[in-house]
């Protein structure tokens, strides 16, 4: 079992890279593989409409940069857990990047993300988190994934550092998280 996190905060070490963790810690006690990626703050293009993926570079972006290690991650995971704070009711441009992008690589190159479990988290001072997770999830849902959800929305309301933690709803829901993306990946691996 591989999971595989992609932070799509710029602050490396926030509620978002928190909640993120709190999942990959749950399913490392189950036995996962896990890693976290930072996407957040780094510099990237979003998608130019150019082909390159379909025409001169199948399952890779013409453009060369880290998306494409992310997306090669995406393709080795058995999981993918996509996380952004809520930025006027939506997702970061770091995470609308590698959206965007990773969905025209995955469909240039013979749709290796299909089946694949996928879950979204969002850190939120007070409301439009639902709108966040929303456009994460329907990535998921174009790529023929699974969506895995929660005893509530994947979410915390959390605005300054460490107020995740505080947050025990929040908390609870993303351990429930956790559990549920190891749950499923064990039903589709036969294992119980």
């Amino acid at each position: 079992m591989k999971v595989f996190a992609i932070n799509g905060s710029p602050r490396h070490d926030g509620n978002t890279a928190h909640m993120l963790q709190a999942v990959l810690d749950v399913c490392a006690q189950a036995g996962a593989e896990t890693e976290l990626f930072q996407a957040g703050g780094r510099e990237v293009k979003g998608c130019m409409a150019c082909g390159g993926c379909a025409k001169r570079h199948p399952g890779e972006c013409a453009t060369k940069d880290w998306v494409n290690e992310v997306y090669k991650k995406m393709t080795e995971a058995d999981a993918i857990v996509i996380g952004s704070p809520t930025y006027f009711c939506d997702l970061t441009p770091e995470i609308k990047a590698v959206i965007d992008r990773c969905g025209y690589i995955n469909r240039s190159g013979g749709t290796p993300l299909s089946r694949k479990v996928g879950a979204a988290v969002s850190a939120v001072r007070r409301a439009g988190a639902i709108h966040t997770l929303d456009s994460i999830q329907h990535f998921f849902g174009i790529s023929d994934m699974f969506t895995v959800g929660s005893s509530y929305w994947n979410m915390s309301l959390a605005l300054g550092k460490g107020s995740f933690e505080k947050d025990e709803e929040g908390v609870a829901t993303i351990e429930r998280l956790g559990e549920n993306i190891v749950w499923l990946l064990e039903k589709i691996n036969g294992k119980n």
